[in-house]
């Protein structure tokens, strides 16, 4: 038996608390924790109806884990996950013990592709990590909105 849910859109964090600070949008969904663990997408083919969106921390394992969603999520949208919100909360970079391994992942966008290269060069600062849930709720919240406004059942 294969669960598909009636939805139009699928948000998918990073975190815990991200996902438990979304309050009901229509038609949708939210997919919270999984971190490394999105291979579980690929047991829920009903994904693919949907518009399906990913948040998770600015850093080189967030990125990683949005390329491995992409593996089964080819039309999988990253939000606020761009170098604007990084800049933005500067002021709350915290430092991630250990990069991910990989030169290049390959099923980035080539903004986030250049995100990941810069943070792999150190560009910003040694191992640069914005944590999702360090992003202001209310900010976060407005382009939630606005994107699911935008992102009509396909």
């Amino acid at each position: 038996m294969q669960l598909a849910l009636p939805v139009s859109r699928v948000y998918i964090v990073e975190n815990v608390q991200t996902g438990l600070a979304f309050t009901n949008l229509p038609d949708s969904i939210v997919l919270m924790g999984l971190g490394y663990n999105v291979d579980l997408l690929a047991y829920s083919p009903w994904l693919e109806s949907a518009k399906c969106f990913y948040w998770g921390d600015i850093d080189t394992h967030g990125l990683a884990i949005l390329n491995r969603a992409r593996s089964y999520l080819p039309n999988l949208k990253s939000i606020l996950m761009d170098e604007a919100a990084l800049m933005q909360y500067k002021n709350l970079w915290v430092t991630k013990k250990e990069q991910h391994s990989a030169s290049e992942l390959t099923l980035l966008s080539e903004q986030e592709q250049l995100i990941y290269q810069n943070l792999k060069q150190q560009i910003w600062g040694k191992n640069v990590r914005l944590e999702q849930e360090r992003i202001s709720w209310e900010y976060a919240w407005r382009i939630i909105t606005s994107i699911h406004k935008l992102a009509p059942f396909k």
